[in-house]
């Protein structure tokens, strides 16, 4: 039995639609209904089994972890402690091994923001636990480009901070295969592994692939740090923020143009390049037709 935690975040979902027919799977969720809408035929015999479970009530972690002898682990929580609850509930019931999704963040030196601290001491406390483990690290996800959606059909417009500033950007499936693989295979216990992108993009580059791939002019707008602290403001707290523009200025600064060939090795097939995520994913950024604008 496989468990895969996050199931219906950016990297979950993708994990759960490609593992291979005829394993059986169990999802965890906060938010059953969703995953059930997400996954055709779950809670069939043929299908995937969804259980409601939440990282601060034990006994629903106990629950989902019975009779499971690998789990992919996905948290947000910043203080550590959703981590802490699941690694204790897999080591009271024997389960073999934990994939853990981190971060890459985690390997860079001149990282000390509390998101990448938290990282490190998530991943120290995996390894110490005495259950078997991996570690996925991956860069920024493509996907973040969604966030621009708005902007893009309203204004064509991408705003961020430090537009000329490198990413290794990785695409969520590759993740997500990669997961697979380590799930499904013999060989990766005990294994780190940093996945990229197969090259350096910047938010420039993005917005110019994504206004060829549409048809239409894009201007990327650059925010100022104050700019970008009030934006992000609105969708996380102040720990976070600050979090987010330490690693904003490690990237400017070059720390996250790294590329590595992890994906290619694991899988068998280069990582798809950020133009191959954006024609699979240009309908989300096109504009409404004849003008229409969102529902009201």
């Amino acid at each position: 039995m496989i468990l895969v935690t996050g199931a219906t975040g950016t990297i979950g979902r993708e994990v759960v639609r490609a593992l291979p027919a005829g394993l059986r799977v169990r999802v965890m969720t906060r938010n059953p209904a969703k995953a059930v809408e997400l996954f055709p035929g779950a809670g069939t015999r043929a299908g995937v089994e969804v259980v409601a479970g939440d990282y601060t009530d034990p006994p629903s972690l106990d629950r989902a972890l019975r009779g499971v002898e690998k789990a992919f682990l996905v948290t947000t929580c910043v203080d550590g402690s959703d981590d802490a609850a699941f690694v204790s509930a897999a080591c009271g019931v024997d389960v073999e091994r934990v994939v853990k999704l981190s971060a890459a963040g985690v390997v860079d030196a001149g990282a000390g923001d509390l998101v990448t601290r938290r990282q490190r001491a998530n991943e120290d406390l995996l390894r110490g636990c005495g259950v078997g483990w991996t570690l996925l690290r991956p860069r920024a996800f493509m996907s973040n480009c969604l966030s621009w959606v708005g902007s893009v059909r309203g204004e064509g417009v991408v705003r961020g901070l430090y537009g000329m500033s490198p990413n290794a950007c990785v695409d969520p499936r590759d993740v997500a295969e990669v997961a697979v693989r380590v799930l499904t295979e013999e060989g990766h216990g005990g294994c780190a592994y940093t996945l990229t992108g197969p090259e350096a993009v910047t938010a420039v580059d993005q917005t110019r692939e994504l206004g060829r791939l549409l048809g239409i002019p894009l201007r990327f707008e650059e925010l100022t740090p104050d700019q970008a602290r009030a934006a992000l403001g609105r969708r996380y707290p102040p720990p976070v923020v600050e979090a987010l523009l330490a690693g904003a200025e490690r990237q400017r600064a070059g720390a996250k143009a790294q590329v590595e060939d992890t994906v290619r090795i694991l899988t068998g097939r280069p990582a798809r390049s950020f133009r191959q995520w954006a024609q699979d994913h240009i309908g989300a950024f096109a504009p409404f037709p004849d003008g229409a604008g969102p529902c009201r």
